[in-house]
């Protein structure tokens, strides 16, 4: 294992009706698998090795997570996730039990299988899912994780929503291998990226679910199975019809989708994906306080891998929160910053933030292409929006804060744009998630992400249209500034 020691590489662990094999990784209750993920795994390990005496929570978060920052919900999703697989206190028969204010305690009896115990790799194929191994950990979605696994059993269709770069599969994939023995059929990852003609959605379903040649959707009628429909958006209403068709047919399958904008389909329950918390000035007092916050336990994470015995320093509190804080918080953008620690430096790398695309160039080669760079994610999203959506979200760029509608058509409404297709075209780009909405007490306000715009800027640029709608920017500017003064005065003479 790579978190945990090991008792001997090819060692056999028995409790109640369960075999522990410790080198291949697996746990059988006769000769069936039981699906679970890796850090759960590890957590059982350590606790079936100790099995009788308290595991401290803090002791099995440094020995499970070694090198990162983690909550101790994390600890208790794992637990819980492992109390299901087991079927612990179901019978009578209890495995871990919580011990008030001290950690967890493995109380079942534990035996050694003898020497040279195998199982086959006919027993380790069994395993009904195709989900990738997960490399790294996920950092700062713990809670929204945990609140996933709790309602997708019960819910059947979750749609995780939000911008290029937010880390939507990462979530996903994190919620299915804490879900991989819940379902008798499985859990299954289908990618949609490389699928670009809606008429071949159902044949790739049908593929990656290994379903005999000529099947269909019907086959899935009795599947009890988690699917991930993962990048939907560029096929919406074929996703749609597809997930309302399978939520029909299939009443024991349920149905995680990522997509930048929701499929809007009946029964669908819709998670906006948030950034990663970056700490605000008031925060920068000491090295543990700031890396409560998750943008910072990432960057740490990821920079660690790159420059041995990178450690965060007092002195680097400010710039570690400015680069988090312009990079919006998004993972996609700080892992990419982070990889470059070794040849930039924290300040070099703060510098070159003006400069982001060139920055976050560096891409992840084990990525699908729009996720090895910042500018490929964005591209993706820029691809699918209509010219018309091109249009508007190039000019609102200039907008260098949040705005209103009213302040969107004062600048940018034209004779080739008109207001009410203005309009149309800025609740589209918040679907799509490339603008994000504030609701306060007056009128919703606009924002775009800084990486988003720096993004629609340059488009805008290259559209050579950048001088004219600056200068139609700096005259409502001026005009609002006016009539604002000109308000001010008339109530004191009243």
């Amino acid at each position: 294992m790579n978190s945990v020691t090991d008792l001997h590489s090819d060692a056999v662990l028995q409790f109640g009706p369960y075999a522990f094999h410790l080198q291949q990784r697996l746990i059988l209750d006769g000769d069936r698998p039981l699906r679970m993920g890796g850090r759960a795994l590890d957590i059982l390990q350590v606790l079936v090795q100790r099995a009788g005496a308290v595991v401290r929570k803090d002791e099995l978060i440094a020995q499970v997570w070694p090198t990162s920052v983690v909550e101790e919900i994390n600890l208790r999703v794992h637990i819980a996730a492992l109390r299901r697989a087991l079927g612990d206190g179901q019978n009578g028969q209890r495995y871990i039990v919580n011990v008030p204010q001290r950690g967890y305690s493995f109380i079942a009896p534990v035996a050694h299988a003898p020497a040279g115990t195998r199982v086959s790799v006919e027993t380790v194929q069994k395993h009904q899912h195709n989900l990738p191994a997960r490399l790294t950990p996920v950092t700062g979605r713990d809670s929204l994780v945990g609140s996933l696994v709790r309602q997708l059993p019960v819910r059947r269709l979750m749609t995780l929503v939000g911008p290029g770069g937010i880390g939507k599969t990462t979530v996903a994939l994190r919620v299915a291998e804490l879900l991989l023995q819940h379902y008798r059929d499985g859990v299954w990852l289908v990618d949609l990226a490389a699928i670009d003609d809606p008429e071949q959605v159902v044949d790739h379903v049908i593929r990656v679910l290994e379903l005999q040649v000529g099947s269909t959707l019907a086959s899935l009628a009795n599947w009890h199975a988690l699917l991930v429909l993962d990048n939907c958006e560029h096929l919406h209403a074929r996703c749609r019809s597809l997930v309302e068709q399978l939520l029909g047919s299939a009443p024991r399958l349920s149905m995680l989708v990522t997509s930048r904008e929701p499929l809007q389909a009946q029964g669908e329950t819709v998670q906006h994906l948030p950034p990663l918390a970056v700490p605000p000035a008031s925060a920068l007092h000491s090295v543990a306080e700031v890396m409560g916050y998750s943008a910072v336990q990432l960057f740490v994470s990821r920079a660690r891998t790159r420059q041995q015995g990178f450690a965060l320093r007092e002195q680097d509190l400010k710039v570690v929160r400015e680069v988090c804080r312009r990079l919006d918080g998004l993972p996609l953008a700080i892992e990419l910053a982070a990889v470059q620690i070794d040849a930039l430096g924290l300040v070099g790398l703060q510098a070159q933030l003006d400069n982001c695309f060139q920055l976050l160039s560096q891409g992840r080669r084990t990525a699908v292409p729009r996720h090895q760079t910042l500018k490929a994610a964005l591209d993706w999203s820029y691809q699918q929006l209509s010219p018309s959506e091109q249009t508007v979200l190039q000019r609102l760029s200039v907008f260098k804060q949040a705005f209103t509608l009213d302040a969107a058509v004062g600048v940018l409404g034209c004779a080739a744009l008109l207001p009410g297709r203005l309009i149309e075209g800025v609740e589209s780009l918040v679907r799509k998630s490339l603008l994000s909405r504030e609701q306060g007490s007056g009128l919703p306000r606009y924002r775009f992400l800084n990486t988003t715009r720096t993004y629609a800027l340059e488009k805008l640029e290259d559209s050579g249209e950048l001088r004219t709608v600056e200068r139609r920017y700096a005259q409502y500017v001026s005009r609002t500034r006016w009539t604002s003064s000109g308000q001010v005065a008339l109530q004191l003479v009243e």
